[in-house]
């Protein structure tokens, strides 16, 4: 508010339009949503969008509140070594990207960090993540966009707001997905999927062999979603006479993926539709040994005693107490904990009595966003 920002941070001067007071900062690191972390004169930690770390920046406040101060680039005093010229015409207007004004190199450096921090500050663990995969492609990887139209012109939201940025190609989509934005034409909000098959409804994909119908949540990186379900399937460790249980398996991919190295395997889903997916999916790629339910993951009765490994992929809120106690009730030797939060996955690492996190790994899923996803190995 009250500043004018050149479009990219790629200027050195972003002029403000009113008199309001100004701060000298040095911008250290990076919040959970990317923006740069920087400390007032007085002690306050103030976020400030676009920034890199190693800027020393003119900043001018937009809110302060008890727990949160944000600010606005006034200039770039010094700029950071990190810092790039972004390669996309509507960054940062368009709220799709994080960190097209940082090299790759830093952006990966980053999530390792909050990934690394979370743990040590909220799990309170020595363990630390050693690495983050990734495919190295950060540019044309999504196989699913979710648009907002009015009939005339598509796009994304604004940073910070429902308003529609108007756009006719995005970086982080396949070709297929950006041929379809060019010729849309619905209005209201439009979701676009793109499989091994083109563009299609639901979504086709293959991984490792294996053939998925995806009728809902799947990643939107299938090549990161490979190495992902690769490290889950090393953790996991299965051997022909060990059972295995996915408790958020969704349409299955990860149980199959995983499942088909033991000697059975059990899906357990909420969602009727997903269940009827996954049922389908271990048909049409001839895993027999494999079964799914539709339950509760918290309140299920288990048919399988003492599981050798259970996989859990929750979403960002991560794990209900009721599931944390279902799994150590079970008490499998392993667990495998996939989370796209590495906040809520410290909180619920502290909780399972009885098991040494053994490994942890980052996965770059979403380059140029400030999102990562992260799994670890509990054993008990």
């Amino acid at each position: 508010m009250g500043i004018t920002m050149l479009r990219g941070f790629d200027d050195m001067t972003v002029r403000p339009i009113t008199s309001a007071p100004t701060h000298n900062v040095a911008v250290t690191g990076y919040n959970s949503g990317g923006e740069g972390v920087a400390r007032l004169d007085d002690g306050r930690v103030v976020f400030v969008l676009g920034a890199a770390r190693g800027d020393v920046l003119e900043i001018t406040l937009t809110k302060e509140q008890y727990r949160c101060t944000r600010a606005d680039i006034v200039r770039i005093l010094e700029p950071s070594p990190y810092r790039i010229k972004p390669d996309c015409p509507v960054y940062p207007e368009c709220g799709g990207c994080d960190f097209r004004h940082i090299t790759y190199t830093e952006e990966l450096d980053a999530k390792l960090r909050r990934v690394n921090d979370a743990m040590a500050r909220i799990a309170g663990l020595s363990a630390q993540a050693g690495e983050i995969i990734n495919t190295g492609r950060t540019n044309g990887y999504r196989n699913k966009a979710v648009l907002h139209s009015d009939g005339v012109s598509s796009g994304f939201y604004r940073c910070r707001s429902h308003a529609v940025i108007p756009i006719d190609s995005c970086l982080l989509l396949s070709d297929d997905l950006n041929r379809a934005l060019k010729e849309q034409k619905s209005s209201g909000e439009i979701t676009l999927r793109s499989g091994r098959n083109g563009l299609c409804q639901p979504l086709e994909e293959e991984l490792d062999g294996l053939v998925f119908n995806i009728s809902g949540f799947f990643q939107v990186n299938t090549g990161a979603a490979l190495l992902l379900y690769q490290k889950v399937r090393k953790y996991a460790a299965l051997s022909k006479n060990e059972a295995l249980i996915d408790m958020y398996c969704g349409v299955g991919a990860m149980t199959l993926f995983v499942g088909r190295d033991a000697g059975y395997a059990l899906g357990v889903e909420y969602d009727p539709a997903a269940v009827n997916a996954a049922r389908e999916n271990a048909r049409r790629n001839n895993l027999s040994r494999i079964e799914f339910i539709c339950a509760d993951a918290a309140k299920w009765e288990a048919g399988v005693s003492n599981p050798d490994c259970i996989i859990v992929d929750p979403p960002r809120c991560g794990l209900s107490l009721g599931v944390i106690r279902k799994i150590l009730e079970l008490s499998p030797k392993r667990v495998v904990y996939v989370s796209c939060n590495p906040a809520t996955l410290a909180r619920d690492l502290k909780i399972f009595e009885g098991y040494t996190v053994h490994d942890i790994c980052a996965v770059d899923m979403f380059p140029r966003t400030a999102n990562v996803e992260c799994c670890c190995l509990l054993v008990r």
